[in-house]
């Protein structure tokens, strides 16, 4: 028998996992996070209450806001058409480029803590169609080396962005639009690298502490997670290794 480690939810604006009908298990054994998925899980009733999250410190409002983001944006950019959850991702993104600076720069800002609460609840509601890259490579990163999960998802975010432009620019040109920053998919990445240092999300996975060498156990880990089915554009062991390599800066 595995032995696993349960983790218990906090109000953190970040994860969605109040909306949501998974559960993420670590087998402390072979360091791998496994996603269960059940309806029953489903919460019949949720209370989502600002106040609870204003004594954050800024870096974990900074990590968890992201987290969020990742879920409304990853979502958008997934394959498949499903135009509800394009609709409650574009908005989601709009909060968290609008109103994470200010949660992290002002944890009694309750205008902000709320609007970061809604932008969570509708990260996790949107990603239904699909997830990608980020998680991928962020799940066993978080297993293998106790990395903070949105932080993951943040120093790998605009990497994986860049590999999946080719399928991606016009969306994220429209969601830019949208946004108010711009009318490209540079003006899109430039947004998330501003938005990314605000919220104390360093450039490489070495400034985490993943170790150097480390791409060559997370890829085959990455390519075997469910999330890499929703990327834009095929991801496998040998593609997903090379972009871990990218993100520890090497």
């Amino acid at each position: 028998q595995a032995e696993v480690t349960l983790l218990p939810e906090t109000a953190t604006s970040g994860t969605g996992s109040e909306v949501g009908r998974a559960s993420v298990i670590i087998e402390r054994a072979t360091h791998t996070k496994r996603i269960i998925f059940h309806p029953a899980m489903l919460p019949a009733r949720v209370l989502c209450d600002p106040e609870l999250t204003v004594g954050l410190p800024a870096r974990i409002t900074g990590w968890t806001g992201i987290d969020a983001l990742s879920h409304n944006l990853e979502a958008f950019c997934a394959p498949g058409f499903h135009p509800m959850a394009d609709g409650i991702a574009l908005e989601g993104m709009r909060l968290c480029f609008a109103f994470l600076p200010r949660a992290v720069r002002d944890g009694q800002d309750i205008e902000a803590r709320s609007a970061m609460m809604a932008a969570s609840a509708m990260g996790a509601t949107a990603f239904q169609k699909g997830l990608g890259g980020m998680h991928a490579l962020a799940h066993p990163i978080g297993a293998l080396f106790n990395t903070h999960h949105g932080l993951a998802n943040g120093v790998v975010m605009p990497y994986v962005l860049r590999h999946n432009e080719v399928a991606i620019a016009d969306r994220l040109a429209a969601a830019a639009r949208y946004c108010g920053f711009g009318d490209s998919f540079s003006a899109f990445v430039d947004q998330v690298l501003e938005l990314r240092e605000q919220a104390h999300v360093p450039n490489t996975l070495v400034e985490v502490g993943v170790p150097a060498d480390a791409a060559a156990r997370v890829g085959p880990l990455a390519a075997l997670d469910p999330s890499a089915g929703g990327n834009p554009l095929p991801l496998d062991a040998t593609v997903l290794t090379a972009l871990c390599q990218t993100c520890l800066g090497s």
